[in-house]
């Protein structure tokens, strides 16, 4: 079996959890870790010992200084990923990404295909598990009842996405954003900060509820003097559906995820780099790609598995 060569780019919660899943796979190898710099935590693999299951795998800085790759895995923060996975099909190599602005993925979903059918090359966008699996199921429920409301509610928990997105912000050393459900699919998000000295809890209080990330959600932001003291890495969600099918009324449907955010999120990624190997240069989000082509094994077993 000729395995999929697989590369992770960044190492911070999430490139930690595909690493460790990329070496639980059969069907792939792990060829090496790109540094980023913007994630603190990818540094520890330079300067301090490496772990022990990784005693063979190469650190590097430049994606360039690893060979035979087939499919990098891009966990490096979502306002990253545009210049990052330019770079990566530039070089021939397909991309796997969890891209989470969810208002700019139909352009960056156009940006990156033209790019990879240029390079001749395959992405897989926004592959995690929002989107990503929820998408997919969001679908499923509206193929089962067309004519309806599906509300979505996530957390209580941790939201890497607009955490990563507040420690970007001047001021702020730390942060976490925890999402709770409103219901109906409303939501509040709770940020709570750790300001780096001289900083104005005020003036970051106003540029976090002006980001992207917020500015949909009622937001609270929190001065604390330690966020490690707060860090939880669970999340969830539960999605419902009432509707219609054909003329039948009544139609109710429901889905819940309690998880470990970048566990999951590492998961689905390194489930799609298998994907990424068996389509034609473009770019896809899961809802168009077969749920087969996520699996390690044949055909035929699965379906006489699941079907």
């Amino acid at each position: 079996m000729e395995k999929i060569q697989v590369a992770v780019i960044g190492y911070g919660n999430v490139g930690k959890c595909a690493v460790e899943s990329i070496l639980s796979e059969p069907d792939m190898n792990l060829i090496g870790i790109v540094e980023v710099p913007e994630i603190v935590s990818a540094k520890c693999l330079l300067t301090n010992k490496q772990p022990i299951a990784l005693t063979n795998t190469k650190i590097v800085t430049e994606l360039q200084d690893l060979e035979n790759v087939d499919v990098a895995i891009l966990s490096c923060p979502s306002r990253l990923v545009k210049e990052t996975a330019t770079k990566v099909h530039k070089l021939g190599i397909n991309t796997v990404d969890s891209f989470d602005i969810h208002q700019e993925i139909p352009a960056m979903r156009k940006y990156m295909d033209a790019v990879a059918k240029e390079n001749k090359t395959v992405s897989i966008l926004s592959a995690g598990w929002d989107p990503g699996i929820d998408s997919i199921i969001r679908c499923w429920f509206e193929a089962m009842a067309p004519r309806g409301i599906t509300y979505t509610n996530f957390g209580p928990g941790m939201s890497m996405g607009h955490s990563v997105a507040v420690k970007a912000i001047p001021g702020v050393k730390n942060a976490i954003s925890i999402t709770v459900p409103a219901s109906m699919g409303v939501h509040r998000r709770m940020v709570y900060v750790e300001l780096n000295e001289g900083a104005e809890f005020h003036d970051v209080e106003e540029r976090i509820k002006k980001d992207p990330y917020f500015i949909k959600d009622r937001t609270y932001v929190f001065q604390v003097d330690n966020v490690e003291n707060l860090m939880d890495v669970s999340h969830g969600v539960t999605m419902e559906r009432n509707g219609v099918s054909g003329i039948t009324h009544n139609q109710s449907m429901k889905f819940q995820l309690k998880v470990n955010n970048p566990a999951l999120t590492a998961q689905v990624m390194v489930s799609a780099a298998r994907a990424a190997m068996r389509h034609k240069p473009g770019c896809y989000t899961m809802i168009e790609l077969p749920a087969i082509d996520f699996l390690f094994g044949d055909v035929d077993s699965f379906v006489t598995k699941f079907v």
